[in-house]
This record gives C-alpha cells, sequence and structure tokens, in this order.
C-alpha cells in the first residue's frame, strides 16, 4: 500500500518486504504481487494529475518554460506511437521512474497501456527489492544503494535500444517514402 503513494521510494518498502519474507511473516510471491501493483497504483495518480490539469497548465503556462502548444503536439504525436516502450523503459532509471508518469498523463496515452508497460516493468524491479531485502536480512536497508547502482546503467541501455528502435523506425520510414517517390517518378515519365 506505501508503494501507492508515490512519493515514499520502493528502495525503502520492497527490501523492508524482503526482510519481512526471510522472517515467515509474508511469501515472496506475495510481495512482489503487491508491490507491483502498489508499484502500479502509484503512477496511476500522477497519470491522472497529468491527465487533467497538466494540459491545461502547459497551455497557459508553458510559454515561460518555452513550451509551445507546438511542441505538446509533437509530444502527443510521439507518445502515441512510442508512449508503452517510454512508460516501460522510463521505470529503471531512478528519478525518471517517478516523473514518467505525467507526461504519460498530459499525452493522454491509454491508461490501459500506461498500466500493462508499468506492471511489466515494476515486477522485476519489484522481484529485484524484495529478493535483495529476504537475502540481506536485518541489513535490508542497503538494498537501494546496491541496486541502485545496476539501476541507472540497465535504464540506459534500455534508453539507447527505444532511442534505436525510434530511429531505426524513423529511418524505413524515409526510405520506403523515398522508394515510393522515385517510383512515381518514373511512372510520370
Amino acid at each position: 500500500m506505501a508503494l501507492s503513494i508515490e512519493f515514499i521510494p520502493a528502495e525503502i518498502v520492497l527490501p523492508l518486504a524482503g526482510y519481512w519474507v526471510s522472517k515467515g511473516d509474508m511469501t515472496l510471491a506475495g510481495a512482489v504481487f503487491a508491490g507491483s501493483l502498489g508499484g502500479v497504483s502509484g503512477p496511476l495518480v500522477l497519470y491522472g494529475i497529468g491527465r487533467l490539469g497538466g494540459r491545461p497548465f502547459l497551455l497557459k503556462y508553458g510559454k515561460y518554460i518555452w513550451i509551445k502548444p507546438e511542441t505538446l503536439q509533437k509530444s502527443d504525436d510521439f507518445f502515441q506511437k512510442h508512449g508503452g516502450l517510454v512508460a516501460f523503459s522510463g521505470r529503471f532509471i531512478p528519478g525518471i521512474r517517478t516523473l514518467i508518469s505525467l507526461p504519460c498523463g498530459i499525452a493522454k496515452m491509454n491508461v490501459w497501456v500506461f498500466s500493462l508497460y508499468t506492471y511489466a516493468a515494476m515486477l522485476p524491479i519489484t522481484f529485484a527489492y524484495v529478493y535483495l531485502g529476504m537475502k540481506l536480512g536485518e541489513n535490508w536497508k542497503n538494498v537501494g544503494s546496491i541496486l541502485d547502482q545496476y539501476m541507472l546503467p540497465l535504464g540506459i541501455f534500455i534508453a539507447v535500444l527505444l532511442v534505436s528502435y525510434i530511429v531505426l523506425k524513423r529511418r524505413k520510414q524515409r526510405v520506403k517514402t523515398e522508394n515510393i517517390s522515385q517510383f512515381v517518378k518514373k511512372v510520370k515519365r
């Protein structure tokens, strides 16, 4: 339940749950399932804030932080195409993990897609924190510092994969468009 409050770090709550698993107070599967659900409900609150209040706020005050309506439209288009992957990969980067929900909501990304990708990302993260907390027992407080050193490189790796995918997809689309243009020119001759 504590993970539903987005600002209570999973790095604290989940290793503690792992410690309780090691003591027999709960099961590993139950802790991972509950932690993953909590890891979705908290981001859903921020998603809702972004969806309900983010766009009007940015349309009114965005000009003061260099956000134009055209920029919002480009963001919407991007999230329509790649929002699920962004929601998924952003969960692996500490700091971004919390903030990624707001632009997903502002772009009005499909809430079910957002929830599915968030859950898919939270499942391995939750398992890692709970499992390490379980293995470290009384030293469960050290899990955050141990796991964070791996999460940032993993997040960067996923972000590079995402950018590569987008670049390759755009390149493929551009080549396809160029081929169509060349074909039309040949037909007109």
